[in-house]
């Protein structure tokens, strides 16, 4: 890994606000049937940065990601007044990735021309299915053709842009997937996030599928949907650059890399996390959650940070591995020995190299392969252990 990029610091800033809460998300999203007075969030945006901008100073920005909640629902002047704090209280990096998160139910073409002048630079749309019986079940808002219309309006407002897509669904079947990856691949541009369904605890989807009124694909269907998966968008030009992202060379999503490489970032909004290198230690920080109570911390104090926790070498080790194996890239061992003060078991490397899981490089470079993505997370602690 070369130096930029263990030196890249990233910037996410947290807008907790949706339309409606779909049935399988746990993410910090609310729902507000009042106004949202976005003037006084973003002087509370503006005064979070600035306080932890003086906790790291002398960081260049190399990316920023609006995420949610659903950014486009902010006005884009507030979007403007977010990325005008960043730029005067930490320097910004010539062609910084800018990305901003967006549904289709909030995408108009006005709008978007306005983000693209305010600085965004690239788009993430939530599209999540391209059919509407799927839609309808995922809670989503919005129609298989609304959501490629607001594919196109993104593809004329930004060079650079992205969406999402859930598989693994209730009655989903292999050729269905196969067809609709085809149909995605040819309206995406350079990128592409696909994520396997999971049912989340607390979320409506848990409790219908612990009833049985929600069925998902067994082990088996899930399996061949991913192999699917990768084969589909390996022929397409967009090969996994990590277990759920593809993306054409050259454009993978700039600030995810920054979370995946184990470098630092700011999180800044009700709910974010960061991990922020301060004195020589490692420190992962969370904010209050709940969006009012958040802000009325910043104002009185300046921050919504509720937890601050200083990460001993063997916990940032662990973070790094469990991070970096997601990308097809792998890790260097000599990095994670630095950090651990240990090497890896040479022992475990061997047996998971047998089974297929993994493949050590000339240089030493650890990755895991094709067959052990799906079981990432064994792979991963019999590594650790």
């Amino acid at each position: 890994m070369s130096r930029a990029e263990r030196e890249a610091f990233g910037v996410y800033v947290h807008w907790p606000f949706c339309l409606s809460k779909c049935p399988y998300c746990d993410f910090n999203s609310h729902v507000r049937h009042a106004p949202i007075d976005e003037e006084r969030f973003a002087r509370a945006f503006a005064r979070e940065i600035e306080t932890t901008a003086a906790r790291t100073p002398g960081r260049e920005v190399s990316s920023i990601f609006l995420g949610g909640g659903t950014p486009s629902l902010m006005q884009p002047q507030t979007v403007g007044a977010i990325l005008d704090a960043i730029g005067k209280h930490w320097r910004v990096a010539d062609g910084a990735e800018v990305t901003l998160e967006a549904n289709p139910t909030s995408v108009e073409a006005t709008r978007f021309r306005g983000y693209r002048t305010a600085g965004v630079n690239r788009v993430s749309l939530g599209v999540q299915a391209l059919d509407d019986a799927s839609l309808k079940a995922l809670g989503r808002l919005h129609t298989a053709r609304e959501a490629l219309d607001a594919v196109a309006i993104a593809r004329t407002a930004f060079d650079r842009y992205s969406f999402d897509l859930i598989y693994a669904r209730p009655d989903q079947t292999p050729q269905m997937w196969a067809d609709e990856l085809k149909l995605a691949i040819s309206e995406a541009a350079e990128h592409l996030s696909l994520y396997q369904l999971t049912i989340e605890e607390g979320t409506p989807f848990f409790g219908l599928h612990a009833a049985g009124k929600l069925k998902t694909p067994d082990e088996t269907v899930a399996r061949a949907l991913y192999d699917i998966t990768q084969e589909v968008c390996a022929a397409q030009g967009l090969p996994a650059y990590e277990i759920s992202n593809h993306a054409r060379a050259g454009a993978e999503c700039q600030h995810n890399l920054v979370y995946w490489r184990g470098a630092e970032y700011a999180g800044i909004g009700p709910g974010a996390h960061g991990r922020l290198d301060i004195g020589g230690v490692r420190h992962a920080i969370a904010t209050e959650k709940r969006p009012e109570t958040w802000l009325m911390r910043v104002e009185s104090m300046g921050h919504g940070v509720v937890t601050d926790d200083s990460l001993n070498s063997e916990e940032r080790a662990d973070e790094f591995l469990l991070m970096g194996l997601r990308l097809t890239e792998g890790i260097d061992p000599k990095r994670y020995a630095a950090l651990s003060g240990r090497t890896l078991d040479p022992h475990r490397i061997a047996i998971l190299s047998e089974e297929g899981a993994i493949t050590v490089d000339a240089d030493g470079r650890l990755r895991v392969t094709q067959a052990g993505f799906p079981v990432l997370d064994a792979v991963v602690a019999d590594l650790a252990a």
